[in-house]
């Protein structure tokens, strides 16, 4: 055992001896310098010229763009109604702007002949929205009221856009004339009713539709209202009356011959037109039925409410 033990005590020795001797030799061995290879951005010197226009026929594409797309010139750009957006923004910051400048009545405001619907759609090429539009409108005749010695320049500009190239002055209802038969044609609308009725002087016979009045009405109301102008001017025997009538109902229609009616009277005698005027026969009644709304039962009805 002794024996064993002194072999492996010289071979220890022996070990770290040989380890001691190798990390010595590689501390000594000389290093060897590392290559760097380097590419050099300067031109030699005799080729100065040709890297010169190989710089200028090599052009680098996007420099110095600092967005990834095109930016819209507009806001509105994605829209469906681009150049009316443009529009309606343009016109509602003046408003916010000179909201504070004096204004005037409408009755002293000036008369603007201003752009109907189909008009606007057919210059913008858009389907603009009715109600869209009545927006507009309502911002650009807030607008007109400013006092005009006192209204920018931007303000007047913009109005011109929503005005029409008419003179409102000129804008005269034309005169019912009358035929070589004696008959003159007129045309009223009540609701969804349209009528033409064709007076001349006669006996005081009245047809609605080929029918006697009593058949085509059966409220007596309804008859009164149809020779309403005939009875306030006291021509009920003095003219005879063919109306054709579409539309609507019976009140409809009743009142749209009143109006057609009275516009035929005046083209016989003109000055029954303020007799007319005051029995409330040559005035258009715009009223009409009101829309139904989404939820409603009709126009303003809801169903009934229950919480449980």
């Amino acid at each position: 055992m002794a024996n064993v033990a002194s072999g492996l005590r010289h071979l220890r020795c022996q070990k770290q001896l040989l380890g001691v001797q190798w990390r010595q030799a590689a501390w000594q061995r000389p290093t060897s310098q590392l290559c760097i290879r380097a590419i050099s951005t300067q031109p030699p010197a005799g080729d100065a010229g040709s890297g010169t226009n190989l710089v200028e026929s090599v052009q680098i594409p996007y420099q110095g763009i600092t967005h990834a797309r095109t930016v819209p010139a507009t806001p509105s750009y994605f829209s469906r109604e681009p150049q009316f957006n443009d529009l309606y923004i343009r016109i509602s910051n003046l408003l916010t702007k000179y909201h504070h400048l004096p204004t005037v009545s409408p009755n002293e405001a000036p008369l603007v002949p201003w752009t109907k619907l189909e008009e606007m759609r057919s210059q913008m090429g858009e389907p603009i929205k009715a109600s869209h539009y009545a927006k507009v409108i309502r911002v650009a005749k807030r607008l007109n009221l400013i006092e005009p010695t006192l209204r920018p320049a931007e303000v007047k500009i913009a109005l011109q856009d929503f005005a029409r190239d008419i003179n409102p002055f000129l804008n005269m209802p034309r005169p019912v004339p009358i035929d070589k038969f004696g008959r003159a044609v007129g045309v009223g609308k009540r609701k969804e009713s349209t009528a033409r009725a064709f007076v001349v002087e006669g006996t005081g016979e009245v047809l609605v539709n080929g029918k006697t009045l009593s058949e085509a009405f059966g409220r007596v109301h309804d008859r009164e209202s149809a020779v309403w102008a005939l009875t306030a001017t006291e021509r009920l025997d003095k003219y005879n009356v063919w109306v054709l009538v579409e539309g609507g109902g019976t009140t409809g229609q009743a009142e749209a011959i009143t109006l057609a009616v009275a516009k035929a009277l005046i083209a016989h005698e003109p000055a029954l037109k303020t007799a007319l005027r005051k029995a409330g026969c040559i005035t258009r009644d715009p009223r009409t039925v009101e829309r139904k709304k989404h939820g409603h039962v009709k126009a303003r009805k809801m169903p009934a409410w229950v919480k449980r």
